[in-house]
């Protein structure tokens, strides 16, 4: 992976989610990393501070939402940030369906992502 951020990037990123593969989901992420969750009990939703905790974070996800797919996807790279928007589609475990408009800003140092802030729509 080189240290230009690109739209193509943020594609494998997204395309690594699709194949729940953690090892390589990973490989994007900076040692000193954060990922702020859609969801939580703060403000700002629950929080994971560096690799070893954003793996089990993102773990999480896939056993909670074990069919997760995101697609209907754009990307935007502004120097070091990026974005993608994407629909999240799956079904949690307990059997409940998901469809939710959704977006990633994500900030990138030398390459790796630093900060993966996710929002999604919020269905009523």
């Amino acid at each position: 992976m080189s240290d230009h951020v690109s739209k193509e990037l943020l594609k494998g990123f997204l395309e690594a989610f699709n194949r729940h593969d953690l090892d390589s989901i990973m490989g994007y992420f900076a040692d000193n990393c954060v990922f702020y969750m859609p969801r939580g009990s703060a403000p700002r939703g629950d929080q994971y501070i560096g690799k070893n905790a954003v793996r089990a974070g993102l773990a999480k996800r896939f056993e909670g939402i074990p069919d997760v797919h995101y697609g209907d996807d754009r990307h935007w790279v502004c120097g070091d940030f990026g974005v993608s928007e994407w629909t999240l589609i799956g079904t949690a475990v307990s059997g409940r369906h998901i469809e939710v408009r959704g977006v990633d800003l994500l900030e990138f140092d030398q390459g790796k992502i630093i900060r993966k802030d996710s929002f999604w729509k919020i269905l009523e």
